[in-house]
């Protein structure tokens, strides 16, 4: 069982930017992010496997997920955040279907307790 650590969430402004970090410990072959905004489902913001990336449409153009395997650490940046980005996100590990363009079903074996993001207009 891979095990999953997220940090790096926290409070900005709207237009800011905060880089989230997902530590893992034992062999993964896919990596991605999720959030889940209250009252709403969870979607897929992004994944990477073999530093080959692959971004869900929510987020296209403001995020770059990236993988350092000498640390075991999986990054998401996240630039010009909205007030609807505020949620908590969350780290994967172990993609288990397709990914889909709009983020829905993204099917991971392991999670993450997650990291609030929360954007002030």
């Amino acid at each position: 069982q891979v095990r999953l650590v997220e940090s790096g969430g926290g409070s900005v402004q709207a237009g800011g930017s905060l880089r989230l970090s997902c530590t893992y410990s034992g062999y993964t072959y896919y990596m991605g992010w999720f959030r889940q905004a209250p009252g709403k489902e969870r979607e897929g913001v992004a994944a990477i496997y073999t530093g080959s990336p692959y971004y869900a449409d929510s987020m296209k153009g403001r995020v770059v997920i990236t993988q350092d395997n000498a640390k075991n650490t999986v990054y998401l940046q996240m630039n010009s955040l909205k007030p609807e980005d505020t949620a908590m996100y969350y780290c994967a590990a172990d993609l288990q279907g397709p990914l889909s363009p709009d983020g829905s079903k993204w099917d991971f074996k392991s999670w993450g307790r997650g990291t609030q993001v929360t954007v002030s207009s």
